[in-house]
Parts: structure tokens; C-alpha cells; sequence
């Protein structure tokens, strides 16, 4: 059975609104049930259809079963509805997220070559999260660091910057020791330096 077909009863909204809600607020209830009455686009309306059935005590899987959609979906709206965020169940646009596009890409090479500072930012050097919080900002697309540190790679670019490689590098190859002997108060001795390379 359809839920759109269940709360189109008159009958079935005296007996939800008198019954006991699990977590949604009176005002909640309320505005969910009167915008489910709202011509609304199909997704919307699955939407509200999930947080008024797990409202009603129905589980996950019973709710997939009568609406027909996913557990991820189903899942998704009732954690909503169980923090008590129902009422912003038309700020998450519908469809896919927005996928990343040649500008996007410009804008972070153009960014990784930048100082951060340029930016406004505090900080000297750019991180992966700080580029995605960034480029979010910007964009309106938002993507894990862990995908943006692959975009980078991909690209033949990275947020660390070449000072500091530099640094690594040349450290590395001038690697030695001093051994002096702490407890000599001979000021003759000369201490022994070693090369480690």
C-alpha cells in the first residue's frame, strides 16, 4: 500500500495526530502533515512520508517496504526527524550533489600556488580541508579532503610546499653526528663528528 494513499484518509490523520509521538514535536507533526496535503515534487513528499511513519513507531525496513524506497534514504530522514531537524526537510535540495567541473579545478590549482594569506586565512600553508572548506565556500560543492589530496595528486601537485621538501631533502643528505665526551675537562679534546651518509 502507498503511503500518499494512507494519508489522504481524514481517518488516518484524527488517529495520527491523537496518537503519541515518538520524537516529533506537536508543530512538527503539524507542519508535516499539512504540507503532505501541498502539491509537492515526489522525493519531497517520500521525504515526509518517512519521519510521520517512524513518528508512528514503524521501523526502517517497514517503512522501505510501504514506500518502496531505499534503507539509505529511509535511514537518512528518520536520524533527521530523531534530532529533531523534520522542519528542515526542504533545505536539502533534491538529486545528486553538484559534481566538480573544469572550473573547480582551475580554482584549486590556481589556489594550491597561492598563500593561503592571499585568502585571509591565518595560516601559511594550505591543507587538504582547508582547501575543500575553501572551494565549498566558493563552489557550493562539497568534497572530502581525502578526495581533493587524490585530485592534487592526479594533477602533479600537493599542499606541501616545496621549502619544506627542500628542507627534508637537504637535512637528510647532511646528516652527521658530534660525539664529545661530557664528563673530559680537557679543553684540548676536539669533539669526533661522523658522517652518516
Amino acid at each position: 500500500m502507498i503511503m500518499s494513499q494512507i494519508f489522504n484518509s481524514e481517518q488516518v490523520f484524527e488517529t495520527y495526530e491523537n496518537a503519541t509521538s515518538k520524537f516529533l514535536t506537536p508543530f512538527q507533526r503539524k507542519a508535516l502533515l499539512k504540507n503532505l496535503q501541498t502539491n509537492l515534487p515526489p522525493e519531497y513528499r517520500r521525504r515526509l512520508e518517512i519521519m510521520l511513519l517512524a513518528d508512528m513507531g514503524k521501523s526502517q525496513t517497514q517503512i522501505c517496504q510501504i514506500l518502496g524506497c531505499s534503507q539509505e534514504m529511509a535511514r537518512y530522514w528518520i536520524s533527521r526527524a530523531e534530532a529533531g531537524l523534520a522542519h528542515k526537510w526542504n533545505e536539502r535540495s533534491l538529486g545528486r550533489p553538484k559534481t566538480i567541473n573544469d572550473q573547480y579545478i582551475h580554482r584549486l590549482k590556481e589556489l594550491v600556488s597561492k598563500n593561503p594569506r592571499d585568502c585571509g586565512y591565518s595560516f601559511q600553508n594550505w591543507t587538504a580541508q582547508w582547501l575543500s572548506k575553501h572551494l565549498a565556500n566558493e563552489f557550493g560543492i562539497e568534497i572530502s579532503d581525502r578526495h581533493i589530496n587524490r585530485l592534487l595528486k592526479s594533477m602533479g601537485l600537493s599542499t606541501k610546499s616545496k621549502n619544506t621538501s627542500e628542507k627534508i631533502t637537504n637535512h637528510q643528505n647532511n646528516s652527521s653526528i658530534t660525539i664529545c665526551d661530557l664528563q673530559s675537562n680537557t679543553e684540548n679534546k676536539r669533539p669526533l663528528s661522523l658522517n652518516l651518509i
